[in-house]
């Protein structure tokens, strides 16, 4: 059986989703018995303009100037897998879009702002460019979704399951005490499932990084993180900005 052919591709991002994947070991090394990378930057040199059977893309959509190469990238791809937080829902990039352009051009890049080069505009997921089939969310990605989600694209699955509750379930499974039982303030209410709640498990409070469940009830969010985190309003009102910037109620 012939192996698939599978290619990784980055566009606004610092390509974190790849490098995790180098640092995946067995479970990664073992996929290689069944897929054959034939581009992948942060692993080797080698690029291919083949058919590719599965391409996985990192990154936001943030310049006009790369939708060519997005429509390319899908032409030549049986399937369009966005990975990672920027390339599903914008990610951190998405942050710039709560500011004027000419404002965060020129604090980021100063005096060299207008080079052509630099050119920039809001950042958005890769299906505001091209039709993605699956996605996987996070910042970065969850090892053991990434090895389940591949695993069932080799064997032919047309429906890769995504969770649409919210990390709290998670944590409840694997008895984590919750962040606000320890005085502490976290995003797990209105945050995506799927990662198997590490972040909580290791004392740190979910920051949403995989997105927001369908139908946040945002309102409710911010009073809890309030009230039960004792965050200053402003800070519980934008507190989930971070990695949903432009799935919240009030992005653009």
């Amino acid at each position: 059986m012939a192996k698939v052919k599978v290619a990784w591709f980055d566009f606004c991002c610092c390509e974190g989703c790849q490098i995790e994947m180098t640092n995946f070991g067995e479970p990664f090394l073992k996929l290689l018995d069944h897929v054959e990378p034939v581009e992948f930057r942060e692993a080797m040199s080698e690029k291919t303009t083949e058919r590719i059977n599965v391409s996985f893309i990192e990154g936001s959509f943030s310049r006009e100037a790369d939708r060519k190469r997005l429509e390319e990238i899908r032409e030549r791809s049986d399937l369009v897998v966005a990975y990672g937080a920027c390339a599903v829902t914008g990610g951190v990039n998405a942050l710039k879009n709560r500011f004027d352009m000419d404002d965060y051009k020129e604090c980021v890049y100063g005096a060299d702002k207008d080079m052509p080069h630099l050119d920039t505009q809001e950042a958005k997921p890769v299906s505001a460019a091209i039709k993605v089939d699956y996605e996987i969310p996070g910042c970065p990605i969850s090892r053991d979704e990434f090895i389940r989600v591949v695993t069932q694209l080799v064997h032919g699955t047309t429906k890769v399951y995504t969770p649409s509750y919210p990390v709290c379930v998670e944590c409840k499974l694997r008895e984590t005490v919750c962040r606000y039982a320890d005085g502490d303030h976290c995003l797990g209410p209105i945050a995506k499932a799927g990662c198997g709640a590490p972040c909580p498990a290791d004392g740190i409070p979910c920051e949403a990084c995989r997105g927001l469940v369908d139908e946040p009830n945002e309102e409710s969010m911010v009073k809890v993180l309030q009230e039960r985190g004792g965050l200053p309003e402003r800070w519980a009102k934008e507190k989930s900005m971070m990695f949903t910037a432009n799935q919240r109620g009030d992005a653009k």
